[in-house]
C-alpha cells in the first residue's frame, strides 16, 4: 500500500494523527525534500528507507513505489502541506492505478491555512469576503487564459497566491487596478517554521517591503480586505438570530 500524506506546512507537529502513524509504520519514505521540513522524518523508524524526491523524476519515484510494493513493504509518499494543492500527485496516482498498485490519500494542513493562523486572521469575514481564491502567477507552468490574476481580481475576494513571491511587484501591479492600490497585502514566509516571517503592507508597498526583507521563495502572498479591521459580526452567535440550534432572544 502506498500512502500519499500531507506533511503539513512545516511544523512537524502539524501532521495529522493518521499521517504520523503511517509515517511511523513506513518501510519506505519518499519525501519532497525541496519543501518538506526534514525534521518530520524524526517519526520514521531507524530501518526505514528514505528517498528525497527533489532530484528524482516521476519515473524514478514510481519505480521506488513499485519495488516496495513487490517486496510487500509499506510506502509513504510525503508531500508538503496538503497534496491536493500544487502537489503534483495526481500523475503519480494515475500511474499506480494503471499498475494495479493500491494507494490512499491522507490530507494535510496547507500552508495557506498555517498562514492565516500565523497572521491571526480569518479569510471569510462577514460583509468583507465569503470567497477564497487560491492561485499562482504564470511561470514555467502556464495559467489558463481565464485564470489570469487580472481576471480573478475583479471579484475582490480573499486571494492567496502560491509560488509567486519572486514576482511580487508584478503580482501587485496586476491586482491593483481591481483591488485598489491601498488594499492590504501580506507575505508569509515559511508559515509555521521556526524562521517564519510575516511582511505586512498594501499593494502599493508590499513588493518593496518583501524585497527589502530578502524574501524570494517559500512564501505565500495574501491580498484582501480581510487583513483590515472592519467587518460585520457573524449571525451565528447573534442573540437576535434564530437557527436550528438556538432561538432568538429579545
Amino acid at each position: 500500500m502506498v500512502h500519499f500524506i500531507g506533511a503539513g506546512p512545516g511544523d512537524p507537529e502539524l501532521i495529522t494523527v493518521k499521517g504520523k502513524r503511517y509515517l511511523e509504520e513506513a518501510d519506505v519514505i519518499i519525501y519532497a525534500g525541496s519543501l518538506v521540513n526534514p525534521e518530520i522524518l524524526c517519526y520514521a523508524k531507524p530501518e526505514a528507507e528514505i528517498y528525497n524526491s527533489a532530484g528524482m523524476t516521476l519515473e524514478e519515484v514510481v519505480e521506488v513505489m513499485e519495488q516496495a510494493e513487490t517486496a510487500g513493504k509499506n510506502t509513504v509518499r510525503l508531500h508538503t502541506g496538503d497534496p491536493s494543492v500544487y502537489g503534483a500527485h495526481r500523475e503519480q496516482m494515475d500511474i499506480l492505478e494503471e499498475k494495479g498498485i493500491s494507494y490512499d490519500v491522507v490530507p494535510g494542513v496547507s500552508s495557506f491555512l498555517a498562514a492565516a493562523a500565523a497572521m491571526k486572521k480569518e479569510y471569510t469575514l462577514p460583509g468583507v469576503s465569503q470567497t477564497v481564491i487560491l492561485t499562482r502567477m504564470a511561470g514555467r507552468t502556464p495559467m489558463p487564459e481565464t485564470e489570469s490574476l487580472e481576471e480573478l481580481a475583479c471579484h475582490r475576494a480573499t486571494m492567496l497566491i502560491f509560488l509567486s513571491v519572486g514576482q511580487i511587484r508584478e503580482v501587485a501591479k496586476k491586482l491593483a487596478p481591481a483591488y485598489g492600490i491601498g488594499t492590504p497585502a501580506a507575505v508569509i514566509y515559511k508559515a509555521s517554521w521556526e524562521d517564519q516571517k510575516i511582511i505586512r503592507g498594501t499593494l502599493a508597498d508590499i513588493g518593496e517591503k518583501t524585497e527589502q526583507a530578502g524574501i524570494g521563495k517559500t512564501a505565500l502572498i495574501a491580498v484582501g480586505d480581510f487583513l483590515g479591521d472592519e467587518y460585520e459580526l457573524s449571525r451565528l452567535y447573534d442573540k437576535t438570530f434564530s437557527h436550528g440550534f438556538r432561538k432568538a432572544s429579545d
